[in-house]
């Protein structure tokens, strides 16, 4: 039986890949700062996404790690913030450097979560893997371009020769139940899913399904390393997603947001306008050019799908 590790795997794309990973008949051990009991062929260890501990043994002999820790970003980015969602992805990251280093038996392949928001903000060019990378004023995203840089170094700093890493640079995953896509539903069904901030700016996106598929490849596929696009193939605009999501409930009319009103929501729900403001085109030129074929393309059949 393959064991994967799964270091932050109590979220919704966690919980989605080690439900996936069980069903494949592999052993999933959960790395988790609350440890709790879990069915279905996974085993929750607790670690202070820090230092070694008990979890470190588990390693040893383990198919994969995959990696998905870090402080959500959906928060206010005060000082305090800043470090500890900084701190939670670098030091996570190189925990299981350590400890990947000092296996008898390394993983095969390790995959750590990063962000597309990488990429430079653009409203014209698709970025793939190749994209320009670096913040823009009007996106407001110097903090977070930073957290990646560190992030992405870090996995690269590891010295674990004896095991393949890949960059997972995700975007926004949309599921049934967790993730931003409960959010905007809520929104559209309450008459306020208008176009955001103008609504040109790009949506990069994909279905939680595909996403658990993509990641069976990067598992498997030797050929693939460094960082990889987490995206489907047909980013959309802010105004064009959110006419889908009310023409997939039957909502006639959704009240737009202007930017103003963004800045006030932002404050007042404790979140920041950059994860909304931002244009990000991003698409996956490596998993497209390795063959990957997406079940869901193409937003509208994805919020079909979801919406059933």
């Amino acid at each position: 039986m393959k064991r994967i590790i799964l270091a932050g795997g109590s979220g919704f794309l966690g919980r989605a890949l080690a439900r996936s990973l069980g069903a494949q008949g592999c052993e999933v051990i959960v790395l988790s700062r609350s440890p709790q009991a879990r069915g279905g062929g996974v085993t929750e260890i607790g670690w202070d996404a820090q230092s070694p501990g008990d979890w470190t043994p588990w390693l040893d002999g383990a198919e994969a790690v995959i990696n998905l820790t870090g402080k959500s970003v959906d928060c206010r980015y005060t000082a305090a913030n800043r470090r500890v969602i900084l701190a939670s992805r670098v030091d996570s990251t190189r925990a299981l450097g350590r400890a990947i280093a000092a296996c008898r038996r390394p993983p095969k392949v390790w995959l750590n979560c990063s962000s597309a928001t990488i990429y430079k903000h653009t409203f014209d060019t698709p970025m793939d893997e190749n994209g320009a990378i670096g913040a823009t004023p009007a996106a407001k995203d110097a903090f977070s371009i930073e957290v990646i840089r560190q992030w992405e170094q870090a996995l690269d700093e590891a010295r674990t020769p004896g095991t393949r890493k890949v960059a997972l640079r995700a975007t926004m995953v949309f599921g049934p139940d967790g993730g931003v896509f409960p959010v905007l539903r809520r929104l559209a069904r309450l008459g306020l899913g208008g176009a955001m901030g103008g609504g040109r700016q790009f949506v990069s996106w994909m279905h939680v399904t595909d996403f658990c598929r993509a990641v069976d490849r990067l598992l498997a596929d030797d050929a693939l390393s460094g960082p990889v696009n987490l995206a489907a193939p047909g980013p959309v605009t802010n105004r064009e997603m959110m006419r889908l999501i009310r023409e997939q409930f039957g909502v006639p009319f959704g009240l737009p947001a202007t930017d103003w009103m963004l800045t006030a929501g932002a404050f007042f729900i404790r979140t920041e306008t950059e994860l909304i403001i931002k244009s990000r085109r991003v698409v996956p030129g490596r998993l497209l050019n390795a063959g990957f074929k997406f079940e869901f393309p193409e937003l509208r059949g994805a919020l079909a799908n979801l919406g059933r």
